[in-house]
C-alpha cells in the first residue's frame, strides 16, 4: 500500500476546458446518466455516488476502484498521516472478514487488491477476472465501509509505517518534493506530508480514524471506476446493492471550520528550505513557481512548456540532436547528472519547476543561473520547432500511460474526482495539438518572468548561492 507523490507524471495529462465544450459536467446528486466520450459512461446515484466505466468487450479482466476525494490536505496538523493510516488498516479486517479471509479470498480469486493516497485523494482499487467483479466490489465495499480498526492493528501498524517513513527518508526526489510542498505552501494544509510526521504516527487513535472516515468517506466524495470486461449496467447495479447506503455527506458535528479550512486556496509564498548533508554525493535541488490547478484554462499549454524544458539524464548520452536546449547545454558543460521538469497541479493550485541532480558540487551557481536562464528565455524566444518537438513526446506519453485496465481506470477516477468529467485521449491529444510557441511564451510571460520561487535543496549545497540570487535570475535578460 504505496502512498504517491503527485509529480507530474505522464498519467496526469488530462484536463483542458477548451476541449471539453462538448462534454457536460457530472452533476452529482442525481440518479441519471451522464454522456461521457468514447467508451466512457458515467451515472450518479440519487445518494451522490458517481459511477464512471470503460467498457472493452475483448478484455478477460477487469479494474474496479474507488477514488476518494480525500487525502492528507483533508487533515489537521494534529491529525496529519490518519488518511495513509487507514489505508494501511483497510486490509487488516472488516466486520463480516477477518485479515487471514481478506487475503484467502483476494488469492483464491487471483486478484490484485491496493491502495494509495496522496495529498488531494485515497483509492482503493482491485483488478480480477470478470466473473469475480461482484465479490470484487462486495469486498471493496466492505473494507471501506466496515473496517474494524482493531486496537491491536493499530499499535502493529504503528512500527510498519514507521519504517515506511524511513524508506522514504532514504528516497532524495521524496524528501527534496516534501520540502518544496512544505516551504511553498507554508503552514497549509497542501504543505503536508502524506504519512504524517513521526509523532502523529505514534499517536493516532482509533478516534481519529473514525472521524476521518464520517467526514470524508461520503457517497458524494467517492466515484466508483469500472474498466475491462466490466459492464456499466452491472457496475451500477452493484454500487446500488454495496454503495447505496453511504451518507449523502458527513454530519453536521463532522463539517465544521476543517470544511472551510479545505475550501480556502493555498497561498504559494516565495521561500527556500535547505538541508546541509555532506555524506550526500550530489546536491538535491528543486526549484518551483506556482503552477496550474487540473482545471485550469493553462493546464496543458503549462505541460508542453514543461516538456520544452525537458528531462534529461547523463546516461542518455549528449547528442546535441537529442532533448531540449536546456539538456544540450548542461550536458555539454557537465552541469549536472540530470534534471527533470514538473507540472504538478491540484484542485485550485500546483508547482511548475524542475528537479535537479549534481554531483559538481562547484558549479551549483551556474547550474541554476542558466537552468532559470532558460526559463527566461521562454517569455520571448521559443521556436516552432522546439514547441512541436514537445507535443510530439506529450502525445506519445499520453498514450502509452494508458496501456491496461488499471492505468485507464486511474486516468478516469482521477478525472472525475478532481474535474467532475472525464477526457479521452483523443481530446487530449487535440487539445496538445492546439498549444502554438505563442502560448508557450505568454504562458511563460505570465507564470515565470519575474516571478516568487520556491526552493528545496538537500544535499552536498554548500555552492547555492542565496535565495536573493536565484530570485534576481527569474528576470534575467535571456539574450
Amino acid at each position: 500500500m504505496a502512498s504517491k507523490r503527485l509529480a507530474f507524471n505522464v498519467n496526469q495529462v488530462l484536463r483542458n476546458r477548451a476541449a471539453l465544450k462538448a462534454v457536460q459536467p457530472v452533476k452529482r446528486g442525481f440518479a441519471s446518466p451522464v454522456s461521457l466520450p468514447s467508451r466512457a459512461q458515467s451515472t450518479t446515484l440519487s445518494n451522490g455516488l458517481t459511477i464512471a466505466t470503460e467498457y472493452s468487450p475483448w478484455a478477460q479482466t477487469s479494474t474496479v476502484g474507488v477514488w476518494i476525494d480525500a487525502g492528507s490536505r483533508a487533515e489537521t496538523d494534529e491529525t496529519n498521516g490518519t488518511a495513509h493510516f487507514l489505508e494501511h488498516l483497510a486490509f487488516k479486517g472488516t466486520n463480516k472478514r477477518s485479515k487471514h479471509q481478506l487475503e484467502l479470498e483476494i488469492e483464491n480469486m487471483g486478484g490484485h487488491l491496493n491502495a494509495y493516497t496522496s495529498r488531494e485523494n485515497t483509492v482503493y482499487y482491485a483488478k480480477s477476472f470478470n466473473a469475480d467483479i461482484p465479490k470484487t466490489v462486495d469486498i471493496l465495499s466492505d473494507i471501506l465501509q466496515n473496517s474494524k480498526l482493531e486496537p491491536s492493528a493499530i499499535e502493529r501498524e504503528r512500527d510498519v509505517i514507521l519504517r515506511e517513513q524511513e524508506e522514504v527518508d532514504k528516497q532524495l526526489e521524496e524528501v527534496v518534493f516534501d520540502h518544496l510542498h512544505a516551504t511553498a505552501f507554508q503552514n497549509q494544509p497542501l504543505g503536508r506530508t502524506i504519512l504524517g510526521p513521526k509523532e502523529n504516527i505514534q499517536s493516532i487513535k482509533r478516534d481519529n480514524l473514525v472521524d476521518y472516515i464520517k467526514t470524508n468517506y461520503t457517497a458524494d466524495r467517492m466515484v466508483l471506476v469500472g474498466t475491462g470486461g466490466v459492464t456499466h449496467e452491472q457496475l451500477v447495479k452493484l454500487a446500488e446493492q454495496h454503495f447505496g447506503k453511504l451518507p449523502s455527506q458527513p454530519p453536521s458535528s463532522f463539517a465544521s471550520a476543517l470544511a472551510a479550512e479545505q475550501k480556502r486556496r493555498p497561498e504559494f509564498i516565495g521561500s527556500e528550505v535547505r538541508i546541509r548533508d555532506d555524506t550526500i554525493p550530489t546536491a538535491n535541488i528543486a526549484l518551483a513557481v506556482e503552477g496550474v490547478s487540473w482545471k485550469d484554462d493553462d493546464y496543458f499549454t503549462a505541460l508542453v512548456t514543461q516538456a520544452v524544458v525537458g528531462n534529461w539524464d547523463r546516461a542518455m548520452g549528449n547528442s546535441p540532436y537529442l532533448g531540449s536546449k536546456l539538456s544540450t547545454f548542461v550536458g555539454h558543460h557537465n552541469l549536472a547528472n540530470s534534471f527533470m521538469s514538473f507540472s504538478t497541479s491540484y484542485s485550485d493550485t500546483g508547482l511548475w519547476g524542475i528537479y535537479l541532480v549534481s554531483e559538481n558540487k562547484t558549479a551549483l551557481d551556474d547550474l541554476v543561473h542558466f537552468t532559470l536562464r532558460e526559463w527566461s528565455r521562454l517569455s520571448s524566444n521559443v521556436t516552432e520547432a522546439e514547441v512541436e518537438r514537445a507535443k510530439a513526446q506529450l502525445k506519445a506519453s499520453i498514450l502509452l500511460s494508458l496501456d491496461g485496465t488499471t492505468a485507464v481506470a486511474e486516468d478516469i477516477g482521477r478525472q472525475i474526482i478532481t474535474t467532475g468529467r472525464r477526457l479521452s485521449a483523443e481530446d487530449v491529444e487535440r487539445a496538445v495539438g492546439q498549444v502554438t510557441e505563442k502560448d508557450v511564451m505568454d504562458f511563460a510571460q505570465r507564470k515565470l518572468w519575474d516571478q516568487d520561487v520556491a526552493v528545496s535543496a538537500v544535499g552536498s549545497i554548500e555552492g547555492l548561492l542565496d535565495y536573493q540570487r536565484i530570485r534576481n535570475d527569474m528576470s534575467r535578460n535571456a539574450s
